[in-house]
Parts: structure tokens; sequence; C-alpha cells
């Protein structure tokens, strides 16, 4: 297997990671589009099916083909797929009800239920700093919340509640999600990760094809999105391929550290792109709601470096003097 080299190239690192952001909020605005005509649990499809192609050249560039896709964690690989394609399907039924930018919003709560997971899962301790900087986001994420559950009951304001309970799912989904790469990555590759859970993904959408046909519940009724949507579908699956390399790439030339705060930049890009695309213009509720999870996720990401930092230093200076490290 080819050996993965990394160098500190920062802006090559900034650019590939922004690059990546930027795809991916296009990627939702192509779901948006698409999930007015069909099923979450079929767009969930044509993003994984579709995105293969790119991961196995890339994979196949890389020289990890056949020895990076040697699972460990067999079992790891089955819970972070279910996990993912659970966050995934919630997520796009969630853009089919809420605009770009508030369902990007509440989407950025994924590290504050990742800090809660991580004290309850992996034994983790989170100090005063952090459990502050949770709470914070918490707070974010309920004033962006708070106008979706104080509005009339009329079946669009139903609806648009239902979709704002659906990205919170989904965030919780993903910070699972989040546990369990941690876990893997200690036994398997990255190849084998990202792998995996396209192919998890693909499986388990389809299978809501005949599960629909048998149980006949509309929500999971495939159609046929005619060949303009199947279009955006397709390029959808493409671009997260790419958007997914592009951000494993950017790790190879900039530590995690410092390429965790250009996550935010997908705000900015939701704004513009549901301002251009779908004359959606986010409310206060929303911009003050977000700042303040933007705000708790930064002092979550700050704090993670500096133990990092003390970890390095703690194991530099248990290092006896002569001693390789």
């Amino acid at each position: 297997m080819q050996s993965t080299t990394t160098e500190h190239r920062p802006g090559r690192a900034i650019a590939l990671k922004l690059g990546a952001v930027f795809l991916f909020s296009v990627m939702a605005a192509l779901i948006k589009i698409a999930t007015d005509t069909v099923p979450a649990a079929q767009a969930v499809f044509y993003r994984s099916f579709f995105a293969f192609p790119m991961i196995i050249l890339w994979l196949w560039q890389r020289g990890d083909l056949r020895d990076g896709l040697k699972p460990s964690n067999l079992m790891g690989h089955v819970w972070r797929g279910i996990f993912g394609t659970t966050a995934m399907a919630l997520t796009f039924a969630g853009l089919s009800l809420l605009p770009l930018p508030e369902v990007t919003a509440i989407g950025y709560a994924t590290p504050l239920f990742t800090v809660i997971f991580a004290a309850i899962f992996l034994g983790e301790q989170v100090r005063v700093f952090r459990l502050s900087a949770v709470a914070i986001g918490l707070i974010g994420v309920l004033i962006v919340l708070y106008p979706r559950f104080t509005v009339e009951e009329d079946s669009v304001s139903q609806l648009a509640m239902m979709g704002a309970i659906m990205v919170v799912a989904a965030s919780i989904m993903r910070a699972l999600v989040q546990i369990h790469v941690r876990r893997l990555v200690q036994t398997d590759s990255t190849a084998a990760i990202v792998f995996y859970f396209s192919l998890t993904a693909t499986c388990l959408s389809f299978f809501t094809l005949p599960a629909g046909m048998v149980i006949n519940w509309e929500p999971l009724w495939w159609v046929n999105p005619g060949w303009p949507v199947s279009a955006l579908l397709i390029l959808s699956g493409m671009i997260g391929g790419v958007s997914q390399i592009m951000i494993t790439a950017s790790y190879r030339y900039g530590p995690v550290s410092m390429l965790a705060p250009f996550d935010y930049a997908s705000m900015i890009f939701a704004v513009l792109i549901g301002w251009v695309l779908f004359s959606e213009i986010p409310t206060p509720a929303i911009l003050i709601g977000a700042g303040l999870v933007i705000a708790g996720g930064a002092a979550i990401i700050w704090r993670e470096r500096q133990l990092g930092l003390d970890r390095s230093k703690s194991k530099a200076s248990s290092t006896p003097q002569g001693t390789p490290s």
C-alpha cells in the first residue's frame, strides 16, 4: 500500500478545506431542489452511489484500493454507516422543509453533542470551559429553533417545525458518527472508513425502495424524477465525493485544529446560495443563534487544540533524553 505523506502547506490546506465546504453547500442546494420531487431516502441513494466513482478513483490513485480496504472493525463500520446514513436522510428531509441557512445553523450543533457523547461513551473529561462552550452553543440552537415552535398551527408551520426537529436529530446522529470515527481511526485506515460508509449508505438507502412498497408508507415511496432532477441528484453525488476527497486531502497539508474553524464558512456560502437560488433571507434569530453556536463550537475547537498541545508537551517531557520519541 502506498504510504501517506504529509507536509505543512497551510495555504493549500485552507484552499482545499474552503473548496470542500463550498462544494458541500452547493450539494445541499442541489439536494434541496431535488427533494421537492424525490423522497429523502432516494436522494441519499443517489448521493452515495454516484460518489463511488470519485472515491474509487481516489483510492486507486493513492494505492489504497486493495490493502487499504481491509476492515479491522467490521461492526464499527456498520454502526458508523447506520448513524451516518440516518443523519444524511434526516438532513435531506430537513432541507426540503427549511431554508438552507437555517439547516446550516442548526447543523453547527454537531460538535456540541459530540462533546457530550465523548464524555458519556468515551469517558473523556469535560471540564467547566467546554461545558460552558456547549451551553452557549445550545442556547444559540434554541434561539434558532424558537420561532418554529411559536408559530400558528397551520400545515406549513407544522411541516417547518418537523423539519427543524429532523435537522436537530441529524446533528445528534452526526455526533454519534464522530464518536464511532474516533474509535475506527485507531484500527482502520481513512480509505476504509470513507469507502465503507459510501457502501453502507448506498445499500441502506436502496433497501428503502422495496420497504416502501411493502409497508406502503408514502415518505419511502421512490418516484421517477425525470432527467432534470436525476441530473441534479447524480451531480450531487459526484460533488459530495469530490468534497470528501478534498477534505481528506486538506489534512495532509495542515492540522485539524487549524482547519476546523473553516467549517463555519458554510454559513456564508449557505446565505449567499439561499439568497440567489431560493430568495431566502436569514432572520435575525437565525443569525444571532448561528453566531452563538459558532462561538461555542470555536471555543471547543480552541480548547481541543490546547489540550492536544498539552498532551504533546507532557509526552515530550516524559521521554528520556537520548531516547527516540
